[in-house]
């Protein structure tokens, strides 16, 4: 089985165990400092309803999969794993009282990497929508910030930023890989407007 896919069973598992047991396996930081440390994982796991869940597996499943077809199974778990434990300890200061669940900010981490991973002309899929897709719902989630709720859009952000070091890291032509992604989505917008003036 490939990891991508161990990851999703591993969430829809613990979610479903999350929501028929009393067990509080959301993180936080106050379980952190109050030895709930093996809530770093599970909190990753865990997800809010089945909307939240859906969502993210099926972000995953996509970048997740990608990903791991370019760099293999090993370096998918070193940035998720890297970028979700981050991302919840570095969110504290400003979800210092929030019970925090979910993969978001470990699949943004995901997708960060699959943006820079790629080299341009390589992939038929890279010419698909894939990388200005992910940039898109980045810059969505920044605009978002504030907004209120109960979405942690800082945390995504966090994630999506430490996914851009593993990424440049596992590419040394990052640069041509980024720059080749946002001429893409430049393209996209541009026939998405003239397009719009056909309807």
């Amino acid at each position: 089985m490939k990891l991508t896919n161990l990851l999703i069973l591993l969430c829809t598992t613990f979610t479903l165990y999350a929501w028929n047991t009393p067990d509080n396996l959301a993180f936080s930081g106050y379980a952190l400092f109050h030895g709930g440390y093996y809530t770093l994982l599970t909190g990753l796991f865990v997800h809010a309803n089945i909307v939240h869940l859906a969502g993210n597996m099926l972000f995953l499943y996509i970048f997740g999969n990608i990903l791991e077809n370019e760099v293999g199974a090993l370096r998918v778990a070193s940035v998720f794993f890297t970028s979700g434990v981050l991302s919840f300890i570095l969110s504290i200061p400003f979800y210092p009282n929030a019970n925090m669940v979910g993969a978001s900010a470990a699949i943004f981490a995901v997708m960060a990497a699959v943006l820079l991973v790629r080299r341009p002309g390589y992939s038929i899929q890279f010419l698909s929508p894939v990388g200005p897709l992910a940039l898109l719902y980045f810059i969505f989630n920044i605009a978002d910030i504030g907004s209120g709720g109960n979405v942690a859009y800082i945390s995504h952000v966090f994630g999506f930023v430490i996914g851009l070091f593993f990424g440049a890291r596992w590419n040394i032509e990052w640069k041509k890989s980024l720059l080749f992604t946002l001429l893409l989505l430049a393209v996209y917008i541009v026939l998405y407007n003239y397009l719009k003036t056909w309807i």
